[in-house]
């Protein structure tokens, strides 16, 4: 199947800024963090899979990132 054409069935909701979803939405209340993070690390390995690379593995000190300061 046409990887754009599954994306059409998954369910997705819109949110303005300054809206909340319902409190149904809310995972804090039915599960603990400890069950999120595993649900976000699911998430991630299936995301590095689908792009053919694998999980990068580097010190937390050599992270790739860049520090925006707001101009005053």
């Amino acid at each position: 199947m046409d990887p754009r054409a599954a994306r059409q069935s998954w369910p997705t909701a819109l949110y303005r800024p300054g809206q909340k979803p319902p409190d149904d939405d809310d995972l804090a209340a039915t599960t603990t963090p400890e069950e999120r993070l595993d649900m976000m690390w699911d998430l991630v390995e299936q995301s590095w899979a689908m792009a053919g690379q694998p999980i990068p593995d580097y010190e937390r000190s050599s992270i790739p990132s860049r520090v925006i300061r707001p101009s005053r």
